[in-house]
């Protein structure tokens, strides 16, 4: 049974799963009823950051045009162009054993693509969630559903995985941005 978190609330991950290393970031959502007469193409992607908060070089985000982190322990599974369907619109992997030792947190993020120019934004998305998965077995160990309702933000920092005394802890972020994926990438220091 997994850990449902509200905002802000953080869970050990690898403590309490002694041997975990490789799990599934899995983001999900559904788009509200909207005549705007574009698709919602909405994106995930995650950020390697250092104590900082900061990436260490553009490399450290991974989005659907850069899947895999040099160090082979952030890969994008790709990315879907719709959200249509049931389950995880779009999948990260890691494998937190490959994470590099200057990484000390991953963001996971979710940006409405075109969101200025197709006016849209997170008020009209719904039912918004982000669990982790163990890749071995399936199993689901956490699960955050975003539950608020953002009006104009383009982009939300959904959560993070971070390094805590030698374990990996999991924080249930939730913050919208206004400005989409540029000033996401701004905040974490990717040069746009």
């Amino acid at each position: 049974m997994p850990v449902n978190l509200s905002k802000g609330q953080k869970v050990d991950l690898t403590k309490s799963n002694p041997g975990l290393k490789k799990i599934i970031v899995g983001l999900g959502w559904d788009i509200n009823k909207y005549d705007g007469g574009f698709d919602f193409d909405l994106d995930a992607a995650a950020f390697l950051c250092g104590d900082d908060g900061h990436v260490s070089s553009d490399a450290d985000f991974i989005f659907y045009n850069n899947k895999v982190h040099s160090s082979g322990s952030v890969e994008h599974a790709g990315d879907n162009l719709t959200g249509v369907g049931e389950g995880d619109d779009e999948v990260i992997r890691i494998d937190l054993s490959l994470i590099p030792a200057n990484v000390s947190r991953v963001s996971f993020t979710v940006t409405i693509h075109d969101a200025e120019a197709r006016r849209q934004n997170f008020g009209q998305v719904s039912n918004a969630y982000i669990h982790v998965m163990n890749e071995e077995n399936g199993e689901e160990l956490i699960r955050y559903d975003l539950g608020e309702d953002f009006s104009i933000e383009t982009a939300v920092v959904v959560g993070e995985i971070y390094r805590n005394n030698g374990e990996w802890k999991f924080n249930a972020i939730g913050s919208g941005f206004d400005g989409g994926l540029e000033a996401l990438c701004r905040n974490f220091g990717v040069n746009v």
